[in-house]
Parts: structure tokens; C-alpha cells; sequence
């Protein structure tokens, strides 16, 4: 099982990025797919969340309406568009597999670290 994000980088302050996180090994279209985040001396935060049927969802707060999930099943990839970005979306990012949206995490990716400058 493998997920292998890309896309990260430093960008300036409204910029945009878009993530990618390409799956292997385990039935991708079936998982509800997270992005997360880690921002140096704070703890992980879901940013938002899809669910196998391509419905996003659970989108933290101070990125609804600049971030967008989503996913393409023919390709076992979810995406995470970010754009209007602010020094405060600064972390590592992450994507997590799932069986269900009430089911524990059972793969994480390692990670691409996206920096927003001032």
C-alpha cells in the first residue's frame, strides 16, 4: 500500500497550489479520502475529507472556500486546490485513507510541506 503526495512548495502569500496524493495497493474508489495537516508546534487538523462517491466534506473552517477535495477513481488520485492561500496554511500536508467515514485511518502518505511566504 502506497500514498505518495506531491505538489507542495513555497508560494507567495494569494498564491495557489494543488496537491495530489496517488494511491496503490488497496481498492482506492471504495475509501473516503482525508487531507490533513501538521504546522510546526501544533497538532494534526483534518482539512477536509471525501467520501468514495467524490462528495466533499468536513472542510475546516479557515480554508472553506479556498481549498477544494476531490478525485479522480480512474486515476486512484485525490487532489486538494488550494488557492488564496495565507502564511497560516504553512504545514506539512497529508492523505489518509479509510474504509468509512465512522472506520479508524489505516493508510497515511508522508507527507509534502507547503510554505506560504509574506
Amino acid at each position: 500500500v502506497q500514498l505518495v503526495e506531491s505538489g507542495g512548495g513555497l508560494v507567495q502569500t494569494g498564491g495557489s497550489l494543488r496537491l495530489s496524493c496517488a494511491a496503490s495497493g488497496f481498492f482506492f474508489s471504495t475509501y473516503v479520502m482525508s487531507w490533513y495537516r501538521r504546522a510546526p508546534g501544533k497538532e494534526r487538523e483534518l482539512v477536509a475529507a471525501i467520501t468514495s462517491a467524490g462528495v466533499g466534506l468536513n472542510y475546516k473552517d479557515s480554508v472553506k472556500g479556498r481549498f477544494t477535495i476531490s478525485r479522480d477513481n480512474a486515476k486512484n488520485t485525490v487532489y486538494l486546490q488550494m488557492n488564496s492561500l495565507k502564511p497560516e496554511d504553512t504545514a506539512m500536508y497529508y492523505c489518509s485513507a479509510r474504509r468509512a467515514l465512522s472506520a479508524p485511518y489505516e493508510y497515511w502518505g508522508q507527507g509534502t510541506q507547503v510554505t506560504v511566504s509574506t
